[in-house]
């Protein structure tokens, strides 16, 4: 069933707006019926109270009226004044006389005499006639209803008791008021429920809309699309699950970016690597072909052969010597002999073991330097294969007879190392992916390169959280800039 949550949380509203209400109305009707049962004996006690009261006045401006009472409320003048009460009190009066030998009834009713009463019902006119106002339910079965009857006395100035007033008081009457509040109350909770289970059904409707979105943009994810967003903005349990599913998607999008990275860097690494090895391999099973074959037997061309398959094979064992110093340094695990030195030594060194290859192109390379301390913390053999690398491209596409600059400067954060050439520049379109591996310029003069120097270089300097970066010249040539913290502490941290 789809909605599962939305149709119980509207089940949940609703039924517990319902147990409520029952539960409300349940108290409210016992408290309502204790209440109203109350409010009715107030009123009957204020009405037999008046009603004492004013028989006692009538019984002392007119003292031959007790005559008529005695009488069985015979007596014109006594008779009308009955009636006249009953109407007032809108209910059936009695009074007993102090001598407790007769009732006399309203609405023209025949007397009663004292031993008619039903049980019981002689301890609440003997309470009245010590003063006490009191009640009783044992009237009902007499009257022929269930009904309550209070007992007043009627008492003179002097505080003597002339007789007791009963005023009954049907319960089918109080009852009726009761119901008709209940059907009230019953009619306003059955409009609440109404009115709430729209309320509960859009409560519910709010609360899921936003896990609707989050369900939708997970089987979106689910299904590979790492871009998708929820949308929801809340400040509350259901905002923090939804921007945890948009962080995770976030990621999941960046590692997917990643991995197809990485894919087509192994895809493109196995197809430059199959073409590098390719070129030498086949010259090489040419030329031992060629031999075995007996195509070449002229001495000359033998020696020739055997200068191109060493030349092969040379080339070979850098390209693998490369691969193997590239992968090790791609190694997250890999560690340098880290310490400190000097720059300027480690520049010193790589031009004089560089300058063999130099002067077979006639060129000079040129050191120069403002300080004799230039310290950095770093590992002197990588840093000078760093420069080794930069230095040889630079000589390798620089002319014959030109001359290679390399200077030295600092500031009080970093020091910064150039090499500068007079060879023809890089194009503007590769200038961002020279420092990837294979990457190298196809000319004459760089038909021996594996394509691997640079990104090792660039592999040394990260490992030294430097900076090595190749920009062209304006006038003529390139540069490549290496930046290197000489700041000690900092390195060490890092």
């Amino acid at each position: 069933m789809k909605n599962k949550i939305r149709f119980r949380l509207l089940l949940y509203f609703s039924g517990s707006l319902l147990v409520f209400s029952l539960i409300i109305g349940l108290v409210f009707f016992a408290l309502f019926s204790r209440h109203n049962l109350n409010v009715h004996k107030v009123e009957l006690v204020d009405r037999a109270t008046n009603i004492a009261e004013a028989l006692a006045g009538f019984w002392v401006e007119s003292p031959d009226q007790m005559q008529g009472h005695r009488m069985g409320g015979q007596g014109a003048g006594y008779g009308a004044y009955l009636r006249f009460l009953d109407d007032i009190a809108m209910t059936d009066v009695w009074i007993v006389d102090r001598n407790l030998d007769q009732i006399t009834r309203g609405h023209g009713q025949a007397s009663l005499a004292y031993n008619d009463l039903p049980a019981g019902a002689e301890d609440v006119i003997i309470a009245s006639m010590d003063g006490k106002t009191t009640f009783s339910e044992n009237f009902g079965a007499f009257i022929g209803t269930p009904s309550i009857t209070v007992a007043a006395p009627i008492t003179f100035l002097n505080g003597e008791v002339a007789g007791v007033v009963l005023l009954h008081e049907r319960i089918e009457s109080i009852r009726g008021e009761t119901e008709n509040g209940l059907l009230i109350l019953l009619l306003s909770m059955g409009t609440a429920v109404v009115i709430s289970f729209f309320i509960a059904r859009a409560l519910a409707e709010r609360f899921t809309k936003p896990l609707d979105k989050m369900k939708t943009a997970a089987l979106r994810i689910s299904g590979g699309d790492y871009s998708v967003k929820t949308d929801v903005a809340q400040d509350d349990e259901i905002g923090e699950l939804a921007s945890a599913l948009d962080d995770m998607a976030e990621k999941l999008n960046t590692a997917s970016k990643e991995s197809s990275k990485l894919e087509k860097l192994r895809r493109d690494f196995v197809a430059n690597i199959s073409h590098e090895l390719r070129t030498p391999v086949t010259v090489i099973r040419g030329s031992l072909e060629a031999l075995c074959d007996g195509v070449v037997s002229e001495s000359s061309m033998v020696e020739d052969y055997h200068r191109q398959m060493l030349s092969e094979s040379i080339y070979l064992e850098r390209l693998v010597s490369d691969l193997l110093d590239l992968a090790r340094l791609q190694n997250p695990d890999f560690t340098m002999d880290m310490s400190e030195v000097n720059l300027k030594d480690i520049v010193q060194d790589a031009v004089y073991s560089i300058r063999s290859v130099a002067e077979k192109k006639s060129i000079v390379v040129r050191l120069s330097y403002v300080d004799q301390s230039f310290i950095v913390f770093g590992d002197y053999g990588r840093l000078r294969q760093i420069l080794l690398i930069i230095l040889d491209n630079a000589i390798k596409f620089s002319p014959v007879g030109e001359v290679v600059e390399v200077e030295l400067t600092k500031t009080p954060d970093k020091i910064t190392l150039s090499v500068r050439d007079q060879g023809p520049g890089i194009a503007a379109d590769d200038l961002p992916y020279i420092f990837e591996r294979f990457y190298k310029q196809r000319s004459e003069t760089n038909k021996n390169g594996t394509g691997l120097g640079l990104a090792i270089a660039k592999q040394i300097a990260d490992k030294h959280s430097a900076v090595l970066k190749a920009i062209n010249r304006s006038d003529r040539g390139c540069e490549f800039i290496l930046s290197i913290s000489n700041r000690i502490n900092d390195v060490n941290q890092r």
